[in-house]
């Protein structure tokens, strides 16, 4: 399961709007070779349905998650963060035995 704080939720649905994607986009989270830990996490909007996603829904949005990222991710809280010593969207990885100090990349 992936989880979506209230902080994330109002700024992924003001992005979608913005965006202008309507609520047949979801959120597609995925993890990717790179970062300075070796793995990075990927956060788009997407209105496919790839036969291998999982499918999770928190607060109204539903998270698209492939089948090899889902390994990395399960038990992960999607936050967002906007105050002074960082803004943007944060990955609370109980996986992750390690994570850069920008929090955009981890290791296993």
């Amino acid at each position: 399961m992936i989880q979506i704080t209230d902080k994330a939720h109002k700024k992924l649905s003001t992005l979608r709007s913005e965006e202008g994607h309507d609520e047949s986009y979801n959120v597609r989270v995925s993890v990717k070779g790179g970062g300075c830990s070796g793995l990075m996490y990927d956060l788009t909007f997407d209105d496919t349905l790839k036969e291998e996603d999982k499918i999770f829904e928190d607060k109204g949005i539903k998270v698209l998650v492939d089948k090899k990222s889902l390994l990395y991710l399960l038990g992960t809280t999607l936050d967002f963060s906007d105050g002074l010593n960082g803004k943007g969207f944060q990955f609370i990885n109980p996986n992750a035995s390690r994570t850069c100090g920008c929090g955009e990349s981890f290791a296993v």
